[in-house]
């Protein structure tokens, strides 16, 4: 196997976690704000670094150099592949924006050393592919938002049931996996037991009310840091896709797509930002696992591209309503509070990066969801109809949150309510790669094309095979339909 030229894995590992310990021994809060912005930094680069160490080794799959995680579990254990690859910078992408745009109002509520801490977490599961140590790192994964309730003196029964549930679902399934298993050989029974966990995880409907307990009771923060990265997706594509049978993850793909339309329609209808902000992640990350179940190339594709695009988008809509949430409090959206005059930036912000979750043209998720759509549709065409019903309601949401929270007779304030220059920094960054990502959209959908193919492989699935099957459904379908009178 290939060897990364640098430690980038483990530097982007053991750097937050030296952080975490920095941050927390540190009183003063602004000066600790100062040293985590340094640290995410440094992990960004690290994880750019890996990256593009990675897309020049022309490689499925590369050890980190001088791997250190070989004291922890087998030598494989930690590996960058073309699914995690990119995932990376995305995670500490999202840890590095959050830090920079948290302002001096919420200093004493947020957690400078425990989110580090869950930073060195997620980017350590994110780069693991051994079962048992995703499941430790997830399990590990779970105690800083429980930590936060505690201390917030808030109910943690509702977390600690699904996570806890969750937990041990994933280790009751992992146990019963057999060493001969896979697509061909499923152990149902352990497949089940892995589905139910992972999905519980990713909020999946009726199992979804954790989700709306934590935005509620945590602080924004912390719920976005928590749910943003899709840990659930994650879950399914290492530990069920490889061994689950084509009925099974259709079977997942349909219960995520009531997800995502119920999610939608719960967006709707939102009378507070945090919940409306609940729903609509929810609904884009079920869109997510629909497109990851249909097991055909150019579906799978769409899923991981569009993974990336609403990590990105739905990450700079969070900071927006993150924003305006510090200067104003939590908002209603039953009234119109007028804050285009003051915050003309996070107004701009909050509905480019709304348009860009829902996949609108010349964005980067417009080139995913047309993948995901017709990828879907080759599998089951009403299921490519209810994917664009979702993606139209939550774009009605989002416009309408806009209306509500931005027009509207001017908000009188007597303390400036500008953007400050972090969040201008955040927001350009921001259009740049939504900007970026829709106008050169080759890059990123050629590595998800291979990353899709290694999967399908892990399966024993032949891509030519698969290609052939997908293109005559698509003739069969035409053939109906031309049947028709």
């Amino acid at each position: 196997m290939p060897e990364l030229h640098m430690p980038w894995l483990g530097l982007s590992v053991l750097l937050p976690l030296i952080g975490a310990i920095i941050a927390s021994l540190t009183k003063d809060r602004e000066r600790a704000r100062n040293y985590s912005v340094a640290i995410c930094l440094a992990t960004f680069l690290c994880a750019i670094g890996e990256w593009i160490d990675f897309v020049t080794l022309q490689s499925f799959e590369a050890h980190d150099h001088w791997n250190v995680f070989q004291l922890f579990g087998p030598a494989d254990a930690f590996v960058v592949d073309e699914l995690s690859a990119p995932l990376l910078p995305l995670g500490a992408l999202l840890y590095l924006a959050t830090v920079l745009t948290t302002l001096r109002t919420k200093l004493n509520r947020f957690s400078f050393g425990w989110a580090l801490f869950s930073e060195s977490v997620l980017l350590a599961t994110l780069g693991c592919r051994d079962p048992w140590l995703v499941i430790l790192l997830l399990a590990v994964g779970v105690v800083p938002p429980w930590i936060e309730l505690r201390k917030r003196r808030q109910s943690t029964q509702v977390y600690s049931l699904h996570m806890g549930l969750s937990v041990g679902l994933l280790i009751a399934g992992q146990w019963l996996v057999g060493t001969d298993a896979s697509a061909d050989n499923p152990p149902i029974l352990a497949g089940c037991l892995l589905t139910a966990g992972a999905l519980i995880r990713s909020g999946i409907c009726p199992l979804h009310c954790w989700m709306t307990d934590l935005f509620e009771k945590a602080t924004f923060g912390t719920a976005l840091l928590f749910v943003t990265p899709m840990a659930g997706a994650y879950v399914v594509m290492r530990l069920v896709f490889p061994i689950a049978p084509a009925w099974a993850l259709q079977s997942i793909a349909m219960l995520s797509m009531m997800t995502a339309i119920y999610a939608a329609g719960m967006a709707l209808v939102q009378h507070e930002t945090r919940r409306f902000f609940c729903y609509l992640f929810l609904s884009h990350s079920s869109l997510v696992l629909v497109g990851l179940e249909m097991a055909n190339p150019i579906g799978l594709t769409g899923a991981l591209y569009v993974w990336l695009s609403v990590g990105i988008s739905l990450l700079g809509f969070g900071l927006a309503l993150r924003s305006v949430e510090a200067r104003t409090g939590r908002l209603s959206l039953d009234g119109f509070h007028g804050l285009y005059e003051h915050t003309p930036f996070l107004a701009n912000m909050f509905l480019l990066t709304g348009l860009a979750s829902i996949g609108f043209p010349g964005t980067i998720g417009f080139i995913g969801t047309e993948l995901l759509v017709e990828g879907v549709v080759d599998v089951y065409p009403l299921i490519g109809f209810a994917v664009v019903l979702a993606a139209a309601l939550n774009g009605i949401a989002i416009v309408k949150a806009y209306f509500h929270v931005f027009t509207g007779t001017p908000h009188i304030a007597t303390a400036s309510l500008v953007c400050r220059p972090t969040e201008r920094l955040t927001i350009l960054v921001m259009v740049v790669l939504i900007i970026g990502g829709g106008v050169f959209p080759q890059p990123g959908v050629q590595s998800r094309y291979h990353a899709a193919t290694a999967l399908l492989k892990s399966r024993g699935v032949d891509q030519a095979t698969q290609e052939s099957a997908a293109q005559e459904s698509h003739q069969n379908h035409s053939a109906e339909g031309s049947s028709l009178p």
